[in-house]
Parts: structure tokens; C-alpha cells; sequence
């Protein structure tokens, strides 16, 4: 939900920095203005209704947010020269004690200089 917030806020920021009111985002994105508004509050929106607003402000993309996953040159010769496929699903964490692998600090931050 932190996330989510924060998110919303930095699209609000971004819109009021642009002088644009959420109508008028709305209409550029092709969302309602009800969408807009559920995105600034921090509330949960379809995954489409996110990149549709995020392009009509001019802001990164998805392939620039989650960038594609960089090949290792040795990994991948070992993985041909063995003769496995590609992975298709990760393993599941052994738990301890009922916590998440790494535990859990607190309250979600973004990171210093975004």
C-alpha cells in the first residue's frame, strides 16, 4: 500500500507540475477521470490504466522501469553445453520460522535519489 501511495503522489506531482487537471489527463491517456484519481489516492488500478497514464505524462515506460534481465555470457555457454532449456519458474525460498526470506524492516521506502 506504501508503494501504491507513493506512486500516486508522484503522479499527482507530476500533473500539477504540468498544470494539468485530472480531466484533462484523463482524456489524454484515454482512462476516466475516476482512474486518475483512484491512481493519485493510491489506490489499485488495472496494470494498463497505469502505462496508459504513464505515457501520456512522458514518463519512463515499463521497459525502462523493470529493465530486461542481463545474460551472463558463462552462465549461458554452461546452460548450451548442458543442454538445458531455459527457465520457466524460480524455486520456492525455504522459510524459517513462518517470515519471509530477509525478513521484513519496516515500512517501504523508495530509494535515495529517485
Amino acid at each position: 500500500m506504501a508503494v501504491l501511495r507513493e506512486l500516486g503522489a508522484r503522479l499527482a506531482r507530476e500533473r500539477l507540475g504540468r498544470n494539468q487537471t485530472q480531466a484533462a489527463l484523463a482524456e489524454e491517456a484515454g482512462v476516466s477521470r475516476a482512474t486518475v484519481q483512484r491512481l493519485e489516492a493510491g489506490h489499485s488500478t488495472q496494470l494498463t490504466n497505469l502505462v496508459r497514464v504513464l505515457r501520456a505524462l512522458d514518463l519512463p515506460g515499463l521497459h525502462e522501469i523493470v529493465p530486461e534481465p542481463v545474460v551472463r555470457p558463462l552462465a549461458e555457454l554452461q546452460r548450451l553445453e548442458r543442454g538445458r532449456r531455459l527457465r520457466r519458474r524460480a524455486s520456492s525460498p525455504r522459510r524459517r520460522g513462518g517470515q519471509r526470506p530477509g525478513g521484513d524492516d519496516g515500512p517501504w521506502t523508495w530509494e535515495p535519489g529517485t
